[in-house]
């Protein structure tokens, strides 16, 4: 387990989904990214529910820990985070994000519960917001958070496009981080359609942790990509 501090956390960060790698050939994937230059592992959780997929559970991160010492970034698409908590700290998870939307049911707990339960842990936390989801509905947290995650395509599926309106989402996170003096202390994270040619474009508007599926796990040489978008 890998814990990655503030200070770290303000660098460039390439973080490989593993959604988009070859689940028939698993451990290879897990090997490019401890091979690479990336530091963070990024692995997506959906229930069927939140999203219209399906992924795997902490039975699975818990295994791919076995193999890596990489930061792993924990991203749960589903409609009850809280219930999932325990299950993925145990597993090893070093930083857990949960969307927004899943918290607005009456069934759920409230976003400052999931936060104070993750903070408890020791680990990092953010909330993630779809692409049609408001950066303003998550404002009154972002001084009890470490990272902030645009969604830029709908979660559920590896491969879609990149969505252009989400550089405008991201220049206003930054915008308010930096007015309320939240730089130190709050990351942007970006996760959908990254590539290597519109990375440096998404970095350039804020963000400064960038998820890469498709790009890296389709590419002929997952290693030299990742290295590539590490070196932007």
């Amino acid at each position: 387990m890998q814990f990655m501090g503030i200070n770290e956390m303000k660098k460039l960060v390439i973080a490989p989904s593993i959604l988009a790698a070859d689940f028939s050939d698993l451990k290879s994937a897990i090997d490019h990214c401890n091979n690479s230059d990336c530091t963070w592992l990024h692995l997506d959780i959906m229930d069927q529910q939140f999203v219209p997929n399906l992924s795997f559970g902490p039975d699975v991160v818990k295994d791919i820990r076995k193999h890596s010492d990489l930061f792993f970034d924990v991203h749960l698409m589903v409609s009850n985070p809280f219930d999932m908590l325990d299950s993925f700290i145990d597993a090893g998870a070093d930083g857990i994000s949960f969307h927004i939307e899943a918290t607005e049911s009456r069934f759920t707990f409230p976003p400052k519960i999931l936060i104070n339960k993750i903070k408890r842990a020791n680990i990092l936390c953010g909330i993630a917001i779809k692409p049609k989801t408001g950066f303003k509905i998550i404002q009154k947290y972002m001084e009890f958070i470490d990272y902030v995650v645009v969604m830029s395509v709908e979660p559920g599926f590896a491969g879609q496009k990149f969505i252009s309106e989400s550089i405008d989402k991201i220049k206003e996170i930054r915008s308010f981080i930096d007015e309320k003096n939240l730089t130190d202390q709050v990351s942007i994270q970006c996760d959908g359609g990254i590539k290597l040619h519109n990375a440096k474009h998404v970095m350039n508007a804020g963000a400064n942790i960038l998820v890469a599926g498709s790009e890296v796990f389709q590419s002929e040489n997952p290693i030299d990509t990742i290295n590539k978008m590490n070196q932007l």
